[in-house]
């Protein structure tokens, strides 16, 4: 307790900064261990944030199903293709998303036979197709929590390719294709001169305008649009950034790519249009919505915080700065004011009192056991020398008999905030008080606030 004359206007506004700072950390008493982040800041959670279109950047592998096929090649194992990728919403539940998007790539053929020599095909295509998609990720059907979502999308494109051929070796030697495999300068059969012939892979025979008993489809467009139909999953990895594995099937409305149709040609291919396959991995960057969560300073944000504040050395939930008594020993239970519990009010605490029921104003020893006035005064006796604090005690009963104490009455003003109505303002009191008044629900001035706190240090 001090004299509340000698403390100036600064150290009583440090002393409710203090104290209020104190009333937030005693939310987070049960907790081990104090974050003092979660004391500076919250993160609140956008309900209705803004979705901005979404970047998307896809590799993969084509793979041509026509007439002219590799037999031998997986899903997996094509000709290397690219995408790009701007995708948004498009209803409110975010459940479809509309994709746009370009894609490269090559398409190539090579197909072998020794019993047909006529199906001795290849062909080279670039390709490249401008189109859009709606995706459905099925969120009427899986929580929005889970990190792996399926999806489907389909769409429509336009698409352009040119359809070249190796039908020539470096030295421009036509490649006869025999029934034992080989390649030769001379059609089968011919045994004169036919030398030996190796594929180079380069393809350079634009094969519309080769003129040939077995090609002679014309000059066809080699422009059409395509429908693309595509399966996969999906996986979040942060808030702005995704990735998905899925394959994709193109059907087109042509049956040239190849160079290769149904009729028309000596060559007589499969019916129906040419398709490809383009399996991909694509990675997505969400770098302009709006944040799902909002992080609010709140108050006293701008201070520097003393760890000395929120020290609690006797772990009795009791700030050190508030605790009228430190070092209570761990587990023992205490008042608003961190001293242990004497219910009695004798002066021993609880924990200590081995009578903790003694009527009140009776003389006890150390051990909390009632003492005749005899008893009491026998220890005043000189061979048994008698404690200050109980010679203390003993002299403030005997004036109590005479003299009328002064009690420190809670001001009338301040009655409402004495909840429990014991005449006195406590320590969860005060801080009560000052919540409610930065809560606006006192009717408070900063100026009786300070007296607030003045009141309470002088009880």
């Amino acid at each position: 307790m001090y004299d509340k004359m000698s403390v100036g206007p600064k150290l009583h506004y440090k002393v409710v900064l203090m104290i209020l700072l104190s009333g937030f950390v005693a939310r987070a008493f049960a907790q081990e261990e104090i974050d003092f982040d979660d004391l500076l800041q919250r993160v609140d959670t956008i309900e209705n944030p803004v979705y901005k279109p979404v970047l998307s950047v896809s590799y993969g592998a084509l793979n041509f199903m026509g007439d002219v096929r590799n037999s031998s090649r997986l899903p997996v194992v094509g000709n290397p293709a690219f995408r790009v990728n701007v995708s948004t919403f498009i209803d409110n539940q975010h459940h479809i998303t509309a994709n746009f998007y370009f894609m490269a790539g090559m398409l190539t053929g090579n197909q072998r036979s020794v019993t047909d020599l006529s199906q001795n095909l290849n062909f080279s295509s670039e390709i490249y197709s401008i189109g859009a998609t709606a995706r459905y990720d099925f969120g009427h059907l899986i929580s929005k929590e889970m990190k792996i979502r399926p999806y489907m999308a389909l769409g429509i494109e336009q698409l352009s390719f040119n359809s070249k051929g190796d039908l020539f070796d470096a030295q421009n030697r036509f490649y006869h294709y025999w029934p034992d495999g080989t390649t030769r300068s001379l059609p089968a059969g011919e045994t004169g001169s036919a030398l030996p012939l190796v594929r180079d892979y380069v393809y350079e025979t634009d094969l519309r305008s080769f003129e040939s008993e077995s090609y002679g489809l014309g000059a066809y467009s080699q422009r059409s649009f395509g429908i693309p139909l595509a399966l996969g999953f999906s996986m979040e990895l942060s808030e702005r950034i995704a990735v998905s594995m899925g394959t994709e099937y193109h059907y087109t409305f042509t049956d040239f790519i190849d160079n290769v149709a149904a009729e028309g040609t000596r060559i007589v291919g499969k019916s129906g249009n040419d398709g490809f396959l383009f399996t991909q991995f694509t990675l997505h960057f969400d770098m302009f919505s709006d944040p799902t969560t909002r992080t609010v300073d709140l108050l006293f944000a701008d201070l520097e915080m003393d760890p000395v504040f929120f020290d609690d050395e006797d772990g009795d939930f009791v700030l050190d700065v508030a605790d009228h008594c430190p070092g209570t020993p761990y587990g023992v239970l205490v008042d608003t004011l961190g001293c242990p519990l004497d219910r009695d009010g004798d002066g021993v605490p609880d924990y200590l009192d081995k009578e903790p029921d003694t009527e009140i104003g009776v003389w006890v020893d150390a051990d909390g056991v009632a003492l005749g006035e005899e008893e009491f005064l026998e220890q005043l006796q000189r061979e048994r020398a008698l404690k200050r604090e109980d010679l203390e005690a003993y002299m403030e009963l005997i004036r109590d008999r005479f003299v009328d104490r002064r009690v420190v009455d809670v001001p009338e003003k301040f009655e409402e905030l004495d909840t429990d109505e014991d005449g006195y303002i406590s320590f969860d009191e005060l801080l009560k008080a000052i919540d409610e008044y930065f809560d606006f629900e006192v009717d408070l001035s900063i100026e009786e606030l300070r007296q607030v706190n003045e009141f309470f240090f002088s009880q």
